[in-house]
């Protein structure tokens, strides 16, 4: 990935090269020592698009969205920059959003495009041959499948397999007592892919398997002991007295949303042979709480990397702080995401709102930010606290095309189609 540009002998000068290569251009033939390559800008930036709100109403295209993928696209359906959709909803499969998406807005879209909520589950390759159990709306056996897992079972299979933990729905309930069915694998790993229908009923399972360490045939455990592994991407409470311990969070705003994006971002990148390195990122959306926020987490995620790789940075951190240990060393933060995939490329992600779905540009901003509306209904995952920093938009821009205007604005980039 560092060979940005062809090696120029001769007369071609180091000012040419630099010239060519912050203007993000991959040579044409040089009329000196006859390199050939490819004379089309190439990015060195991608896009996250949020999709409601943005791109859609319902089904419905927003009308700038259209204009926007104009300057998206070239004559041939290919994408001039990399892209990728990232949406919280979890309910269908990622090739079935991208058909979707593709037929509401007239471009072709792959499901490598697509991040659902579930989309970064692909990375927690340790967890794939285990048994899990996944609850929550739409094709779940199948959903984890895609993902990977091989190994699935369903709430529907646990309550039919035992009816009779299905306390809360009596209309359910078996006239006579049945004989337990004892061929389920011990589950191993608890998924939660969003809100189910039924969720009183999920909420009984899962605390049956968790007190049961995965084995509803045997009697619940009550002393103390980690419970399994669990993945999730709804909101839980403490049910038991325990605290509700979890192995990932998925959805934005979580980290491991957008490093996943970061990291198809980079595999479109390579797929496309564009030979610059993805350095910057720019997520767009109409949520503060979840694109804006999102986009700014990770933006700080990428600082403290590159502060960590900067000894003057680090010294300066830490003499502010008073503690040596104000920036932890790479070997103590490597995160789950971070086992899995190749370490980032992007040093920063700048957030972009739109003001065609939630935000809405006309409310009142309080005077007194200490008694600011968006602290007192702040409805985020509880390891999420309020911060100001981190629900303030890079820019703010009416629509979607505006958007990229801006984008390709501060980029310098001219796409040539």
């Amino acid at each position: 990935m560092r060979g940005l540009l062809p090696f120029y002998r001769g007369l071609c000068t180091l000012s040419n090269r630099q010239a060519r290569r912050k203007a993000g251009i991959v040579g044409s033939r040089c009329g000196f020592c006859g390199t050939q390559s490819n004379s089309k800008a190439q990015p060195s930036f991608g896009l996250l698009f949020d999709i409601d709100g943005v791109l859609v109403r319902g089904k419905m295209p927003i009308p700038a969205a259209k204009k926007a993928f104009e300057k998206l696209v070239d004559s041939q359906g290919q994408f001039v920059v990399p892209v990728v959709f990232v949406t919280n909803a979890g309910n269908c499969l990622r090739q079935t959003k991208a058909d979707q998406l593709s037929h509401i807005l007239g471009v072709p879209i792959t499901q490598e495009q697509v991040i659902m909520s579930h989309s970064p589950l692909r990375m927690l390759k340790k967890y794939h041959d285990k048994c899990v159990l996944v609850s929550g709306q739409g094709p779940v056996l199948e959903i984890a499948k895609n993902l990977g897992f091989q190994n699935v079972v369903s709430i529907d299979m646990l309550r039919e397999s035992f009816p009779l933990l299905d306390m809360v729905d009596h209309n359910r309930r078996p006239k006579l007592p049945s004989n337990l069915v004892r061929n389920l694998p011990k589950v191993e790993v608890v998924i939660l892919f969003g809100e189910p229908i039924r969720w009183e009923t999920n909420l009984q399972l899962i605390i049956d398997i968790l007190l049961t360490n995965g084995n509803l045939s045997s009697a619940h455990q009550t002393q103390k002991m980690p419970h399994l592994p669990l993945a999730e991407r709804l909101n839980t409470d403490k049910i038991t007295g325990e605290d509700l311990k979890y192995e990932a969070l998925m959805g934005k705003p979580s980290e491991l949303t957008y490093h996943f994006a970061e990291y198809l971002i980079r595999c479109q990148a390579v797929q496309k042979q564009w030979k610059l390195p993805v350095t910057s990122l720019y997520a767009i959306g109409d949520n503060l709480m979840t694109d804006i926020y999102g986009a700014n987490l990770y933006n700080r995620y990428l600082e403290e990397r590159v502060a960590r790789k900067n000894p003057k940075a680090v010294a300066k951190m830490a003499a502010a702080t008073g503690s040596t240990t104000a920036v932890p060393q790479d070997e103590e933060t490597d995160n789950l995401w971070e086992s899995e995939l190749a370490l980032p490329s992007a040093t920063s992600c700048k957030s972009i709102l739109v003001c065609t779905g939630v935000y809405n540009p006309n409310a009142e901003v309080p005077t007194d930010a200490n008694h600011c509306i968006k602290e007192t209904v702040f409805h985020g995952h509880r390891d999420f606290r309020f911060d100001p920093a981190l629900v303030e938009p890079g820019h703010i821009v009416k629509d979607v095309a505006e958007a990229v205007d801006v984008i390709f604005e501060q980029e310098k980039f001219v796409p040539q189609f």
